[in-house]
């Protein structure tokens, strides 16, 4: 007798079992939702000299480790795995700081930081799934910007949060919907290494029709 049980819903990374959202899809989709989509769901990634230097600068991070810091009782924690069975949220930490009952989720970027940028959404949901995971406090976390060398806290605030929860619902629309999102082209198209995969531009350019012969005059003109 045939199964009548539904098929299995194909979501973003292979996860076909909880219908989880990679943390990294909320920067994606904070950004772009056509970016995030093109990446998450039909699996189109191009690099350019800005994402190969992201890669190169998170060569460290990118290693499971543990690090002392100058900080007494602190350590970092590098590539930690985390997730949010509330959320539905999954990913990675390029570091986490642990230590006096904190926790603290430090992501790297290569560019300048943006105060209330997609970072930040990035951030505030590696600090709600850390909280949920862990019997310590997480109430920040920072982004490491390595063109300054410096860190930025990001407070977890109510409107934060909620943003966090507006986005994943957003992704989760897009991802299960049948058509890619409209293209944005504007501004951040020029900064963007799947500009050639998306073709905003093509896109969003008006149709012309082409030349049409003018109707002849009739006999009595």
């Amino acid at each position: 007798m045939p199964s009548t049980a539904e098929p299995t819903r194909w979501w973003p990374d292979g996860d076909n079992s909880a219908e989880r959202i990679p943390v990294s899809a909320l920067e994606h989709h904070a950004y772009c939702p056509r970016q995030a989509a093109l990446i998450h769901l039909e699996g189109i990634f191009t690099d350019d000299v800005n994402t190969v230097r992201g890669q190169l600068a998170h060569e460290r991070v990118d290693k499971p480790g543990i690090r002392a810091t100058a900080a007494p009782g602190m350590r970092q924690h590098y590539a930690v795995p985390i997730w949010s069975a509330t959320l539905g949220l999954y990913g990675r930490c390029d570091v986490v700081e642990i230590g006096e009952g904190l926790a603290v989720p430090i992501e790297h970027k290569i560019g300048s930081y943006h105060p209330g940028g997609p970072a930040d959404l990035q951030v505030a949901a590696q600090i709600m799934c850390l909280a949920e995971m862990l019997n310590l406090a997480v109430p920040y976390g920072e982004v490491f910007t390595h063109s300054d060398r410096r860190r930025h806290r990001v407070d977890l605030t109510e409107q934060l949060t909620n943003l966090v929860h507006t986005t994943i619902a957003a992704l989760r629309t897009v991802l299960a919907g049948p058509d890619l999102p409209p293209p944005l082209a504007d501004s951040r198209c020029r900064r963007c290494s799947m500009l050639d995969d998306c073709l905003p531009h093509a896109l969003t350019a008006p149709i012309h029709e082409p030349n049409r012969p003018q109707p002849l005059g009739t006999w009595d003109d």
